[in-house]
Order: C-alpha cells, then sequence, then structure tokens
C-alpha cells in the first residue's frame, strides 16, 4: 500500500467540501478532495430543477455542480471521483482505496463533507415483500436524471415536504403518473403552494396522516397498503414507491473515528469554526444537518476554510503528528471535552430538535441553525448560562415548522462564559 503526504484532505465533493478546497487552494495550499462517485458535485449533480446558486442567475444541480467542481479545480485542488475514504489510519490519516487501487494518505488536517441520505425503506422498517420498483429520491434522480432509465409508470411518493414535491416532478418528467403523496404527519410539510399545486394542477392527492404499511408484489412492486389516522386501511396500486425526506447525516467515517457525536444531529458535534472533538479535524455541510440548502453547505465550506488555514499556521497542526504516531493515542477512558478548544456544549432544548454548531465560545462568529419537532407560532428563543439569561430573539416569522431551519444570531456568543456549564436554547 503507498502512502503521500497533503496539506489539507477533504472527504466528500459536495458543495461544502468543493467550496472548501477551492478556498484553501486559492491560498496556495495542497488540497486533495476524495469522491466516491465517478463525478463531484454532491447531491446538485441529480437535481435537474433550478435554484441554486444566487439569484437572479439560478442554476439547475447539475450546472451549479460543474461550476462549483471547476472553481475548485481551476483554484488548484486536487478532486479524485471513484475514491472511497475506507477507516482511519492516524488522527489524520486515512486509508482509501480506488482505480489505482489501496492508498494511505497522511494530511495535516481533515474535512469531513460526506453529506447525508434518506433513509431506505429497510431503515424505515416498512413490512412486505422485496419486489422492484423501490426508490430513494437519490436514487430515483439519479435513475432518471443521470442515466434516463425508466422507473415504471405509477408511483407513489412516501413523504410531503419540499423534497417530496421534487421526487414528484422527477416521475412526472419520467413520463410516469404520481399516484399520491402519503405522510404520516398531522399537515403536509412542504411550502403551502406546492401542496395546493399538486392538488390543482397535478390532481395528485396529498394524503396525510396516513401510513404506509406494507409493499405488495413479487418481482415487481404491484401496490402497497395504507392505514389512514381512524384507522381504515386501503391498497393503493402501483409499480413504484419512492420514499422521501427523513435525511440522516453520513456518518461512518466520524463514527469510526471516535468523534464525538451530537445527540440532535447524530453529526459530528462542532464549535464555532466548525471543529471536531479530534485535533485537526473538521466537518462542513450536511453531514452535521441533515438536511439544509447547498447555498448553506458551500458557506460552510468558505467559513470552515478560514479555520483550517489557521490550523496549519499556528504551529498547532505541522507533519509531525502522523509521522511519529500512526495510530491515535487517546485514551478511550477519557472525556471527549477534553480535546476540545475552549468552549462549552450548546443544547436545544424540547420541543427543538437541534442546532448546529453544538458547542459555542466567545469568539463564535458563524450563525446557529436550529430546527423544531413541532410547529411554533410567534417563536420567541431564550440563551441562558447556568441560569443566567445570555440573549433574547425574537423572529418575526408567523409559525416555525418542522422541516425548515431557524437562524440564530450569534451576537451574543462574547457574553458566554468558556468555565460555565453548558448554554441552552429554549423556546417560547
Amino acid at each position: 500500500m503507498t502512502s503521500r503526504q497533503v496539506d489539507v484532505l477533504v472527504v466528500g465533493s459536495g458543495p461544502a467540501g468543493l467550496a472548501t478546497a477551492a478556498r484553501l487552494a486559492r491560498t496556495g495550499v495542497r488540497v486533495e478532495v476524495l469522491e466516491r462517485e465517478q463525478s463531484p458535485g454532491g447531491v446538485p449533480r441529480h437535481c435537474a430543477h433550478r435554484g441554486f446558486g444566487s439569484l437572479p442567475h439560478a442554476l439547475t444541480g447539475p450546472a451549479h455542480a460543474r461550476l462549483l467542481a471547476e472553481s475548485a479545480e481551476r483554484a488548484g485542488a486536487h478532486v479524485r471521483t471513484g475514491v472511497t475514504a475506507l477507516d482511519w489510519a492516524g488522527p489524520r490519516t486515512l486509508t482509501t482505496v480506488g482505480p489505482q487501487g489501496a492508498e494511505t494518505l497522511v494530511a495535516r488536517a481533515v474535512v469531513l463533507a460526506t453529506g447525508a441520505r434518506e433513509r431506505p425503506r429497510a431503515a424505515r422498517l416498512v413490512p412486505g415483500t422485496r419486489p422492484a420498483g423501490v426508490y430513494t429520491t437519490g436514487e430515483l434522480q439519479q435513475a432518471v436524471h443521470l442515466y434516463g432509465q425508466r422507473i415504471g409508470t405509477r408511483a407513489v411518493i412516501v413523504g410531503a415536504e419540499d423534497v417530496s414535491h421534487a421526487a414528484a416532478d422527477t416521475v412526472r418528467a419520467a413520463g410516469a403518473e404520481v399516484v399520491a403523496l402519503v405522510t404520516e404527519l398531522p399537515r403536509a410539510l412542504a411550502a403551502p403552494v406546492r401542496t395546493v399545486t399538486a392538488r390543482l394542477r397535478f390532481r395528485t392527492p396529498v394524503l396525510t396522516g396516513t401510513t404506509v404499511t406494507e409493499l405488495l408484489g413479487h418481482g415487481r412492486l404491484s401496490g402497497v397498503r395504507v392505514r389512514h389516522r381512524e384507522g381504515r386501511t386501503a391498497t393503493l396500486h402501483c409499480d413504484t414507491v419512492v420514499f422521501t425526506g427523513d435525511f440522516v447525516p453520513d456518518h461512518e467515517l466520524a463514527r469510526r473515528g471516535a468523534l464525538t457525536l451530537d445527540p440532535g444531529t447524530c453529526g459530528p458535534a462542532v464549535d464555532g469554526a466548525l471543529r471536531t472533538s479530534r485535533p485537526g479535524v473538521f466537518a462542513a455541510g450536511s453531514v452535521l444537518h441533515a438536511v439544509e440548502s447547498a447555498a448553506t453547505a458551500a458557506g460552510e465550506g468558505a467559513h470552515v476554510a478560514t479555520a483550517v488555514r489557521d490550523w496549519l499556521t499556528d504551529g498547532t497542526g505541522p507533519d509531525r503528528t502522523d509521522q511519529t504516531d500512526q495510530t491515535d493515542q487517546r485514551d478511550p477512558a477519557d472525556p471527549a471535552d477534553r480535546y476540545w478548544p475552549p468552549g462549552v456544549p450548546l443544547v436545544a432544548d424540547p420541543p427543538l430538535l437541534r442546532i448546529v454548531p453544538n458547542r459555542v465560545a466567545p469568539a463564535d462568529r458563524l450563525p446557529y441553525l436550529l430546527r423544531t419537532a413541532v410547529p411554533l407560532t410567534r417563536p420567541v428563543l431564550h440563551i441562558t448560562q447556568d441560569g443566567r439569561p445570555l440573549h433574547r430573539e425574537r423572529f418575526p416569522l408567523t409559525t416555525a415548522v418542522p422541516h425548515r431551519p431557524l437562524t440564530l444570531t450569534a451576537r451574543w456568543t462574547h457574553r458566554v462564559d468558556p468555565g460555565g456549564g453548558p448554554v441552552h436554547v429554549t423556546v417560547t
């Protein structure tokens, strides 16, 4: 197995990874980007709709992905496709496999930008047979937009959020009929205009309070059995079903590296500079919060590039670390917080689901992204530490809803006591 050294190793070539690579490469840093797919760009590669990039010149997903990849390569980053990062061989050393075989890459800094994925049918514990015709949104979009495959003639979409309507558009683009959008939630989570458009323009039912209980068919899907909120059951006849939403971080590398994971996001815990609990290892994009927009991911990529640059130049991350010890020497019995820079945990209390970043220090300036588990009318956020009020922020939104982010400013962080207890975010 060959071994090479680079300054920065970026794992993942979505918007976050490519933005990080472009920003760093422009400063003369040797950056290598690893992408397990055959082309860079992440999820936007197979999102044919517009809305990516800056208004009024919004691009389609594939055009945006090409723009990001070309920008990183012009800056001098080395983007390698078809290469998978397998595991850690040291604090900032990764074993990889690709077209040229196995390789060990020793980096002065590592940025995890591995993104997120939708839970497939098996992870959602939907019983029934195992026929052909079962997709997630990503699988569907790749089949239709990247490979031009036929998908069937009648499709049921499981979910009723914005990504579900994007899947419905893909089904129609493939020449198939959308039988219904089905969600077990009491209300559709998509923007109201999308739900109205589905019902009136496309005459597609949006069934709320409805759960898929079984997949039917042998060889090819023949239908799905559903149960409505009042207990009534029915069969929707279809030959295709698409499971949408329910995103989870692609955190396998973080987990195998024993990085501290945040219980709210299930991704790596990070501070305001997007540093993880392992020195010299950073994270950005949807691996931190499954899932936000491509613009949010790219913005985090640009932000983390500054922190990586500081790590490379402040004398704390020279090549000597991985040359002297090829295994992670930390004591499993030691608390993970021992390896954090100064700061304290940031906790989102119910009914808030999560907050990113999830550690805070007085110098932090990156805004915080939150999600709520239930609709909130005229929400007001209260930030406290050890019972001491730090900040109060009212949102102009009439109602905050699940699956849409709330942004909390960082103008209060200078009030945080880095030697105090956790900072709590509550809502009223």
